[in-house]
């Protein structure tokens, strides 16, 4: 058996999904969950730039990346946070000293309009940062013959950080579109790249489109 030498290589699109990590209603909406607590100065003093990078590049960035994956017929999956209970009692220890609960259900859970999930594409909820700890998402990708996974969403230096280093504990080859994910600050989401930038493959979400229409067409 031969194994790749790099993660700088390009995907093979049969054996590719793309994963959107917590881009939902509870922290991606001004009237999210997550926000309860705060009043409209506050919010804009903590989280202005996290809404303004989320709405002018970060999703629709994603947005793009899920049409151009469908048309190419890779796999679209999505995470979400999602207690499977209303009073979150089954979450993780670090969500409950967090406070994090987003009720099973709810409106909060939701993946944003901009990027509904379509009828057949798989969200995984999860109550722990990374995905990989608390759902069963090696084993469904494995039944679904993936090796390449392209990661976006939020925040770029937690869930997504997360994501991105355990995929590639699993053996994955992890593709991060760097305009395609998102944190509170500017400083944090390079900080993030910087020091992931070792388990995975970085490149823009232009730069991935292309090498996803080439590849795939006809």
């Amino acid at each position: 058996m031969t194994y790749p030498l790099s993660r700088e290589i390009e995907i093979e699109p049969k054996y590719t999904a793309l994963l959107f990590v917590d881009v939902q209603n509870y922290n991606c909406r001004w009237d999210g969950g997550e926000y309860a607590q705060l009043n409209d100065a506050e919010k804009e003093a903590r989280y202005s730039n996290f809404f303004r990078t989320l709405k002018n590049s970060a999703l629709p960035n994603m947005v793009l990346l899920q049409q151009a994956c469908r048309r190419a017929g890779i796999e679209v999956t999505y995470t979400v946070i999602e207690s499977q209970t209303a009073d979150g009692r089954d979450r993780s220890l670090d969500y409950k000293i967090t406070g994090f609960n987003v009720p099973k259900g709810s409106k909060d859970a939701k993946v944003v309009q901009e990027l509904a999930p379509g009828a057949d594409e798989i969200v995984f909820p999860k109550t722990s940062s990374s995905v990989f700890i608390s759902t069963n998402i090696d084993y469904v990708l494995r039944n679904l013959g993936i090796k390449y996974l392209v990661i976006a969403g939020c925040l770029t230096d937690q869930c997504v950080d997360s994501a991105v280093r355990d995929a590639c504990d699993l053996g994955y080859l992890v593709t991060v579109p760097i305009d395609a994910c998102v944190t509170l600050s500017q400083e944090r989401h390079d900080s993030s790249l910087r020091n992931n930038r070792g388990y995975c493959r970085q490149m823009t979400s232009c730069a991935l489109l292309d090498e996803i229409a080439r590849l795939t067409r006809t």
